[in-house]
């Protein structure tokens, strides 16, 4: 067998070092990465309250559903009658939307101690 030049140590030290490279960064793409840490469910649901009901919607009862679900009423504006809603992370549901089924079904998969109906409450949230 041949002795090896000092080119061809070089060459073969720098093919090593690329295809350790290769491996190092092939090892980062691919590797789990964390994920985000969810969003606060106040702050979530009054996301949604905003994008979907208007700027000038106003919250007047919330309470914790089930798993990170969020419940309660909101005001379409300052003195309107209340609005029954469902918040999970990925959608809201109201309860005067054109899917009463589907808002009844989240209502008492995720919040089966909010109210049937909405009774009388006053702006101010008394009744």
């Amino acid at each position: 067998m041949r002795a090896q030049t000092p080119r061809q140590r070089w060459t073969l030290a720098l093919a090593a070092a690329v295809l350790a490279l290769c491996a190092v960064g092939a090892w980062m793409r691919w590797r789990p990465v964390a994920a985000p840490p969810p969003e606060p469910s106040d702050a979530r649901v009054m996301r949604q309250i905003r994008a979907l009901a208007g700027p000038g919607a106003e919250l007047r009862y919330a309470e914790a559903g089930q798993r990170r679900a969020v419940c309660g009423y909101i005001g379409r504006t300052h003195d309107g009658p209340p609005v029954r809603f469902v918040s999970i992370p990925n959608r809201i549901l109201f309860s005067d939307d054109p899917l009463p089924k589907e808002f009844r079904e989240l209502r008492q998969r995720y919040c089966p101690s909010l109210m049937e109906g909405p009774g009388r409450i006053a702006p101010s949230g008394r009744r």
